[in-house]
């Protein structure tokens, strides 16, 4: 069980003692323990916004974060990097999020903002509520899947339902997708709801670095997506300058016209198909696996799986990883899309293993609007 959290044992460690005297559900101890768990939280924050790197030391993680705006207007495109999640040594959040429409920026930032703490918690009071069954095991990866999904399913719920009363944010007409993965020792999490995508970087039995795509990209061409869609009076179809790039419309309207089929926001499809449900994933990391690649649609519109795998592993200082692979794709946008405006272009990739070359509390922060990046 060396793979688990100290706080997944340490918490397994207290229940085990609190039941031996009283029951958690009836007397609603479980909460208490959350709740203490979650004041933790906050005095042991490692958080890096915006571009950069962070490697705490001591940890087998390096995560590598860029982002690079359009020609035009703001950064609409934003990460987050949570290192020691939890206050965990061997957890760590990263996320990366696009937004879309006129608030699209803001509702980014509010749920780049608002999720990790949610997940976190949510997280926290669904372990407590699966240990107090006699028959929880704390070496079930099936037990440990299901506590992170149903964690994740609560979390999007919850942040979709408070963005959509945010007295500051006006996100009817205005969404954000969120790529999202939690690593815990030995396992990774991923919750996708959107277009963006994450893509594995691990050698093949001929030692050539291959490509493993881990999440699906939520387009409204997806036959499973648009069929339930319909059903819900919603239109998917092509505008007849864009071939092939299907949107979501309204049943009478020509608007909003979104490219996804899931997002947090734009509620003013969201009785017509669109919705926040996230797909999640589990995989155990191997010894062979190398790095996991997040990136927004802005990248993988002009670079192959194939190909952000090879520009990641041939870069030689994994703290510029990330950058490597933005400015890349910014170079295919000016050679295979001349005449189209760039998209935001943002990339996270965590390796598994931090190379020598890579030193602790090295930043290269390069700010991607006029947020203030966070220094460590």
């Amino acid at each position: 069980m060396g793979h688990f959290s100290s706080m997944f044992n340490g918490l397994a460690r207290s229940i085990s003692s609190m039941k031996k005297t009283k029951n958690l559900k009836k007397n609603g101890d479980g909460k208490e323990v959350v709740k203490a768990m979650a004041k933790e939280v906050k005095k042991n924050e490692l958080i890096l916004r915006s571009s950069g790197t962070v490697n705490v030391d001591g940890s087998n993680n390096l995560a590598s974060a860029y982002s690079k705006r359009e020609e035009k207007g703001v950064n609409q495109d934003c990460c987050i990097v949570w290192e020691e999640f939890g206050c965990q040594e061997d957890m760590i959040f990263c996320g990366i999020f696009d937004g879309h429409g006129q608030w699209g920026h803001f509702v980014a930032k509010n749920v780049r903002d608002s999720m990790p703490l949610s997940l976190l918690c949510n997280w926290q009071e669904t372990l407590v509520e699966a240990a107090v069954h006699p028959d929880f095991d704390l070496g079930s990866q099936k037990k440990l899947q299901n506590i992170w999904k149903h964690s994740y399913l609560k979390t999007c719920e919850a942040v979709d339902q408070e963005l959509e009363h945010h007295r500051k944010i006006d996100a009817f007409n205005s969404g954000t997708t969120a790529l999202t993965i939690v690593r815990q020792g030995e396992n990774v999490f991923l919750a996708n709801v959107g277009d963006s995508r994450a893509v594995l970087g691990t050698p093949s039995d001929n030692g050539d670095m291959v490509a493993v795509q881990l999440t699906m990209d939520f387009k409204p061409s997806l036959p499973q997506e648009a069929e339930w869609r319909t059903q819900c009076n919603g239109r998917v179809y092509s505008l007849d300058d864009e071939p092939g790039v299907h949107r979501v419309w309204l049943p009478h309207e020509d608007s909003p016209g979104l490219a996804m089929s899931r997002s947090f926001g734009d509620y003013c499809v969201k009785d017509f198909g669109l919705i926040s449900v996230p797909q999640v994933i589990h995989r155990h990391i191997t010894s062979k696996d190398q790095f996991v690649v997040l990136a927004t649609d802005g990248v993988w519109d002009v670079v192959t799986n194939e190909e952000a795998v090879q520009i990641v592993w041939e870069c030689p200082v994994q703290g510029k990883a990330a950058k490597r692979l933005v400015e890349w794709a910014a170079d295919g946008w000016r050679k295979k899309r001349r005449g189209i405006a760039m998209d935001d272009i943002s990339a996270i990739v965590l390796f598994f293993h931090s190379s020598s070359s890579s030193s602790s509390h090295q930043f290269e922060l390069v700010p991607s609007s006029s947020e203030s990046v966070l220094r460590y």
